[in-house]
C-alpha cells in the first residue's frame, strides 16, 4: 500500500488531541471566558483513553505485560472501557469490578468490547470485601500473569495527564489560561494537569469539583478523613469514599461540591443549550462554575477551562432518561420532563 494514504494504523492513535469549543450560552451571563475541554472525542469517549494507553505502555516499556497477560481494573466505566479497547488492540484479556451505580449503558459498553464485567454494590465500605477496590484485588491475587492497574493509587494515572492534556490546554489557550475546573474522582486528571499548568504559571488557579456524599472537598481543607462526610449519592466518577493518593492536593486551590440533582439538569441544559451531549460530571463542573460565578471567582478577564470527561451517550438510560429523572424525584415545576413524541398514525 502507498504511502500516501492517510489513515491510522489503529485507533490507539485517535488518543489525545481533544478540541476546545468555547461555551457561548451557559456561562453567558457569568464574568469572563469559557471554554470546554471535550473529552468525549476521544476514540473512547472519555478521557481515561489517556491512562488506560499511558499506564500499559509504561507496563510494557518495564517487561510487566506480555501478550496474553490479564489486565485487572476498578472502574465506574469509563476507564474499564478504555482498558478493554487498549487490551483488544495489544492483546490482552480485561477483566473489571464494575460499581453497581454505573449506568447500564456503561456495562453493556463494557461487555460489548469482550470485557469479562463484576458488578460490585456501590454502597458499601473500601474495606468490604463486595467492594469493586476488594474485588479487583482478589482477582488480581488469584490470576497468574495479571496485572492491577490499580487508577487510585497510580502515580502514572497523574503523569498521563502532565504529559498530555496539560501541555494540550496551554497551547490551545496559548498561555492565557487563568482557571481549570475539573471534577475530581481518582484525582488523576485534576492532579497531573493543574500540576502541569502550575508549573508554568504558578497564579492559575486549580478548581476540583466534588459530591455531596464525597470527602475529598473536607480532605482538602482539614487533611482529615471523615467518614461522616460519606453518603450514597448519584453521580458517577466524582467524589471519592477514601483518600485516592493520585490526587495531588498540593495542587488544587480549592474545591466545590455539587449536588446530584442540580448537575443532573445542568448536563441536559449543555446539551439544550451548547448542542453538545456530555456525561454527569460535565453537567457538575458546569455546576460548579454557577457557584464559583456568584462566589466572584471570576473577572471579565478571566480564561476558564472547564474539562468534559466523557461523552453523554453512556447515560442515555440515567439522566437523559425522564422515567430514571422521575423516579429520583428530579423533575419539578421549574425542572420539567422533555418535550413528548409525537407518532404520527
Amino acid at each position: 500500500m502507498k504511502d500516501e494514504l492517510k489513515a491510522h494504523n489503529n485507533v490507539l492513535e485517535l488518543i489525545g488531541n481533544t478540541p476546545m469549543i468555547r461555551l457561548n450560552n451557559i456561562t453567558s451571563k457569568f464574568k469572563g471566558n469559557f471554554f470546554a475541554k471535550v473529552e468525549g472525542f476521544n476514540p473512547g469517549h472519555s478521557t481515561k483513553d489517556r491512562i488506560a494507553l499511558f499506564i500499559i505502555e509504561e507496563a510494557e516499556r518495564k517487561g510487566v505485560l506480555k501478550p496474553g497477560d490479564t489486565i485487572i481494573e476498578t472502574t465506574s466505566g469509563n476507564t474499564g472501557f478504555s482498558l478493554a479497547m487498549v487490551s483488544i488492540i495489544k492483546g490482552y484479556e480485561c477483566i473489571l469490578a464494575v460499581s453497581s451505580k454505573s449506568s447500564s449503558d456503561k456495562i453493556d459498553m463494557l461487555k460489548a468490547l469482550g470485557a469479562k464485567v463484576y458488578v460490585c454494590p456501590a454502597h458499601v465500605s473500601a474495606d468490604d470485601p463486595r467492594s469493586y477496590y476488594q474485588v479487583a484485588k482478589k482477582l488480581h491475587n488469584e490470576i497468574k500473569n495479571s496485572i492491577y492497574i490499580n487508577q487510585y493509587f497510580n502515580e502514572l494515572n497523574i503523569d498521563a495527564h502532565f504529559n498530555t492534556t496539560g501541555p494540550e490546554i496551554w497551547k490551545q489557550t496559548e498561555g492565557k489560561i487563568t482557571h481549570l475546573v475539573a471534577c475530581s474522582g481518582t484525582g488523576g486528571t485534576i492532579s497531573g494537569v493543574g500540576r502541569y499548568l502550575k508549573k508554568q504559571n504558578k497564579n492559575i488557579r486549580i478548581i476540583g469539583i466534588d459530591a455531596y456524599g464525597s470527602v475529598l472537598k473536607k480532605y482538602h481543607e482539614t487533611r482529615e478523613f471523615d467518614a461522616d462526610e460519606i453518603y450514597p449519592y448519584r453521580i458517577e466518577g466524582l467524589g471519592k469514599n477514601l483518600i485516592p493518593s493520585a490526587t495531588d492536593f498540593d495542587n488544587i486551590d480549592k474545591f466545590i461540591k455539587v449536588t446530584d440533582e442540580g448537575s443532573a439538569h445542568t448536563t441536559r441544559e449543555i446539551a439544550k443549550t451548547e448542542g453538545l451531549l456530555v456525561g454527569y460530571t460535565s453537567g457538575a463542573a458546569i455546576e460548579g462554575l454557577k457557584q464559583l460565578d456568584e462566589e466572584n471567582e471570576f473577572t471579565d478577564d478571566s480564561v476558564v477551562v472547564v474539562i468534559f470527561p466523557d461523552h453523554g451517550s453512556r447515560y442515555m438510560s440515567k439522566v437523559f432518561n425522564d422515567n430514571w429523572m422521575n423516579q429520583q424525584g428530579f423533575f419539578d415545576s421549574k425542572n420539567t420532563e422533555s418535550a413528548p413524541i409525537e407518532y404520527v398514525k
